[in-house]
């Protein structure tokens, strides 16, 4: 009994090393492990900055000068070289501004049909199309940008006609200077404020490795057409590679990315519903039926604060414009009639 007792008792504390061996052999395991996975993450680590560096390199003089890349006609205002098109040469002023990464080239279509009674000017709000990369990009920037546009081309109480980011400033110079604005159109923007205090994500944005996604990015036919046939809306026609140039060739104007991570931290500028339920000019909302970018919900709560009806152009996305650019013309045009029968 008792040597049985003594032999039982002694069974636990013989189990023990065997335990700890297993232990410790699996902690071994688990560093040996951890050491692999950092060295093949730093391998990969520098792996992608190497490989960020040398394309920047190789893709170095890409960036060029606006004056370089686009003929022009450009003013000075304020000091900064702004780039614009116009059509026309008689009539009343009709202002046409571009939303976040358009180019004044979207409205090649509709400028010269609302020039046939009218002098129009489409504006490239920088940092976006041709004009000079000269923020910082805010709408207390842009506005006097866009009087200074208008005083240095003579322009008497202009229509202004914002699509998307460009709705924003076009209401907000309305509600400015409402005795020198004829009227204010939004084209598929709603002309609120969005996406302010992101610094945080401005800072993650770092060389090299934020260059060469940029020139990535940005110089990629593939990419640049799938946003632009999703922002076109149903239907959307084969994008050629002159008509993707068209959009990719501002991003080459040199301070463009880093002026973009300067909009990125500050959001994209604009109004409240309740400022925007103050503005007294005459003014409509137009919106692409099939917009998929900003929704048509958008438009509709926008209209109810300016006391007005959204008008709708079946087919067409958030590049209206440019999907089904006869409508818009011919609501703008409506509009402009209408309110000088008013008058």
């Amino acid at each position: 009994m008792s040597e049985s007792n003594g032999s039982a008792a002694t069974t636990p504390t013989d189990a023990e090393p065997g335990e700890a061996a297993v232990t410790a052999g699996r902690r071994g395991r688990l560093r040996r492990w951890g050491r692999r996975v950092g060295l093949v993450v730093l391998a990969l680590f520098f792996g992608l900055t190497l490989a960020a560096l040398a394309y920047d390199l190789a893709t170095n003089g890409r960036e060029q000068p606006a004056t370089s890349l686009y003929p022009g006609p450009f003013v000075r205002v304020d000091g900064t070289l702004l780039a614009y098109r116009r059509w026309g040469t008689t009539g009343t002023p009709v202002v046409l501004l571009g939303g976040a990464a358009e180019p004044s080239w979207v409205w090649h279509d509709v400028g010269p049909l609302l020039a046939r009674h009218h002098r129009v000017f489409a504006l490239d709000l920088p940092p976006f199309g041709y004009s000079q990369r000269r923020g910082p990009y805010t709408m207390a920037h842009w506005l006097p940008l866009l009087q200074g546009f208008e005083h240095r081309l003579r322009l008497a109480r202009p229509v202004l006609v914002g699509h998307s980011l460009g709705a924003g400033v076009a209401a907000a110079e309305g509600l400015a200077r409402p005795g020198d604005v004829a009227g204010v159109v939004l084209l598929d923007g709603d002309a609120l404020a969005f996406g302010g205090s992101r610094g945080w994500l401005a800072d993650l944005l770092v060389y090299p490795y934020y260059t060469a996604i940029y020139r990535i990015v940005t110089g990629s036919d593939w990419l640049v057409g799938r946003v632009l046939r999703n922002a076109w809306g149903p239907n959307a026609p084969h994008l050629t590679h002159g008509t993707l140039a068209e959009f990719e060739r501002p991003f080459r104007v040199e301070g463009t990315d880093s002026a973009l991570k300067q909009l990125l931290a500050g959001g994209i500028p604009g109004l409240t519903l309740a400022r925007l339920a103050q503005l007294r000019v005459p003014r409509a909302v137009i919106w692409g039926a099939d917009d998929t970018v900003d929704a048509v919900g958008s438009g509709r709560a926008t209209a109810s604060a300016l006391n007005t009806k959204l008008q709708t152009i079946p087919h067409a996305g958030h590049l209206s414009m440019l999907a089904q650019p006869r409508a818009v013309a011919h609501r703008i045009l409506e509009f402009m009639a209408n309110e000088n029968e008013r008058r």
